[in-house]
């Protein structure tokens, strides 16, 4: 991030909201991005650094910074990009040298942004306008602005989780392409800057799980490819519960055909589906033809309800471990000493699958005969002997009694620098070792909604007069929360009670939106579509733009009862998400691609049932 303040004329967050983002990592984090986000206030103040955020959403960063805002209609951030690039091309602005230099396939692509192929429609900015909500005008100024200086455009990860969502990250590479200034200081696209330690410098520490561990494998295992009868052994992860629906349908996943296998046990360890998978009362459908459903948790979250078999799991305070912190940064190593002795039931997870492989006769084959203190030591040689040459690290003992390693900060540096000094001997990881504007490779895959190179897709459900808004207004943002890291901390009543509204999860709504509803701060909505319900506690602001509400991811589950379409008493926006692939080759979750309807609550609020134990422990 240095070298973005100091050489960045203009910054791109496109989707990107750090001060929110940052506030919980999803491992030990040090907090050092902020100081580089209190330096950027300055040098936005001073007008030394251009700032514009382009977002549906005049999000926390935004108003930390108080810099400049773009609307752009919520998923048409691929329409705005191909107007940009209309410009680009046809006023002559782009890097022609850097497009002949570095990239592939910028013939074809053009072809298309100048209708020259199949759809016939040329890209213009007006022909964007129509779709994308910007202004012609402004889109020519916002072009033009890109190559006026040292541009750094640096995305969110929001616009990926939505139908498509392969076509604005590929868009945005071309876009940087034409601008030209990939590998240069404080120029071209970053997909990380977003949290996790936005632009803190890797020390290049390789932490426990970053690194492949030598341990021996043991047996072959039990099953072979011939027992899975013609199933895929490994599908996407997003496509599981269409295996529970639809078992031995074939889909494409990344140019390979995968066949859906038939499941009738599925074991859930520390992973809450009923949290992050969306549309809840499919969900419902596809668990009933399931013989046995497991979880393994130390909180009683709802995928915990939804099981035969729930297996207490220790907490983080309850056993000893090790663990980095500083996300991307690799700050250093923590020795992770246990607090108390497991409270009741529970175990650690090393202590339930050793039982569980002791009943199977093959306990040895998972321990290696070592002890629970003794694979921690384990990792911790695997970790040393991984970063022998780099860091040199004390003995096991050493660094058990002191508690931590602490390896500072690491040097600045440029991504792409040394492709752009020399692409042949610096090469990419894609086929040609080039920026592949057009890829042949995923051009013959012959997938519907991904083609060789970006193109505009219009989606099922879209806002702002795309297809389902006449039934459903208004688009859903289920975004990261700041408060929680996603699920994780919802179970806190304590902590609940700082942010939720009537105990209901926030919906945050426009304040033109909630006159028109007869809707005030404080209410409880009910918001709705043909995929489910849920209750919400309104909060009114106008950081969201008319026709764009927010209900943040991780709010736990709790239908009124357990029949397909129940209410949602607390407010998960999972309830009326989408299950669709973003398209055939990345088979990725589409949440973002959601309408909705609301309307005041009338009535007496049912009680919310998403939290509290188990009734009866056998």
């Amino acid at each position: 991030m240095e070298l973005i303040l100091e050489n960045s004329d203009n910054i791109i967050l496109w989707a990107n909201d750090p001060v929110k983002n940052l506030q919980v990592g999803w491992t030990c984090e040090t907090h050092e991005s902020f100081a580089y986000l209190e330096q950027l206030k300055e040098k936005v103040a001073k007008k030394e650094i251009n700032v514009i955020s382009v977002d549906p959403v005049k999000n926390k960063t935004q108003r930390y910074l108080e810099n400049d805002h773009m609307y752009v209609n919520p998923q048409t951030d691929v329409a705005f990009m191909l107007g940009l690039a209309h410009v680009l091309y046809n006023e002559d602005l782009y890097d022609k040298k850097f497009i002949e230099t570095y990239c592939l396939g910028f013939d074809d692509f053009i072809k298309y942004v100048q209708g020259e192929t199949k759809d016939r429609v040329e890209k213009t900015p007006e022909w964007a306008a129509e779709i994308c909500g910007v202004p012609a005008d402004k889109i020519r100024e916002f072009a033009r602005m890109l190559v006026n200086g040292r541009t750094q455009i640096l995305f969110g990860w929001c616009v990926q989780r939505q139908e498509h969502g392969e076509q604005p990250y590929w868009m945005g590479a071309v876009l940087a392409s034409m601008i030209g200034q990939i590998g240069l200081p404080g120029g071209g696209v970053s997909y990380g800057h977003h949290y996790s330690g936005i632009g803190v410098p890797s020390t290049g520490f390789a932490a426990p799980g970053s690194f492949p561990l030598n341990i021996d494998q043991g047996q072959t295992p039990k099953y072979t490819n011939q027992d899975y009868k013609g199933y895929s052994r490994v599908i996407p992860v997003a496509r599981w519960v269409d295996s529970l629906l639809e078992p031995g349908k074939k889909i494409n996943s990344n140019g390979s055909v995968v066949t859906l296998p038939d499941i009738k046990m599925m074991v859930f360890s520390g992973n809450n589906p009923w949290h992050h998978h969306q549309d809840r009362n499919r969900m419902k459908k596809a668990f009933r033809n399931l013989h046995t459903v497991v979880a393994i948790d130390f909180a009683w979250t709802a995928t915990c309800r939804h099981s035969d078999i729930v297996l207490p799991a220790c907490t983080q305070w309850e056993r000893n471990d090790i663990d980095g912190y500083g996300a991307y940064s690799g700050r250093g190593l923590i020795a992770m000493h246990k607090l108390v002795d497991p409270l009741f039931q529970s175990k650690t997870d090393f202590q339930i699958m050793t039982e569980l492989t002791r009943r199977w006769g093959r306990s040895e084959d998972y321990t290696r005969g070592m002890t629970e203190m003794e694979w921690v030591k384990s990792l911790y040689d695997n970790c040393k002997e991984a970063n022998k040459g780099k860091f040199e690290l004390p003995e096991f003992s050493e660094f058990w009694e002191k508690g931590f390693l602490d390896f500072g900060t690491g040097k600045p540096w440029v991504r792409h620098a040394d492709f752009r000094e020399d692409p042949e001997i610096n090469a990419l990881g894609t086929p040609s070792g080039f920026i592949e504007i057009t890829s042949r490779t995923i051009g013959n895959m012959n997938y519907e909604h991904c083609q060789e190179h970006p193109m505009w897709f219009e989606k099922s459900e879209r806002s702002h007069g795309g297809p389902g808004s006449e039934k459903h207004p208004y688009w859903l943002q289920s975004c990261h929360p700041d408060k929680r890291l996603h699920s994780q901390m919802c179970e806190s009543e304590e902590f609940r009670a700082t942010y939720t509204v009537q105990g209901r999860e926030p919906i945050y709504i426009n304040p033109t939106d909630a006159k028109a509803k007869g809707i005030k701060d404080g209410d409880v909505v009910r918001v709705f579509n043909d995929r489910g319900q849920l209750l919400a506690g309104a909060v009114v602001t106008d950081s969201f733009a008319p026709g764009v509400v927010r209900i943040e991811e991780g709010a736990w589950y709790g239908p009124l009862n357990e029949k397909i379409g129940a209410l949602d008493t607390y407010g998960d926006p999972n309830t009326l998400t989408q299950d669709i692939p973003s398209s055939e080759l990345a088979q990725a979750t589409s949440a973002n691609t959601c309408l909705v309807d609301f309307e005041k609550f009338v009535g007496k609020l049912p009680p919310v049932t998403s939290f509290g134990g188990p009734i009866e422990v056998v």
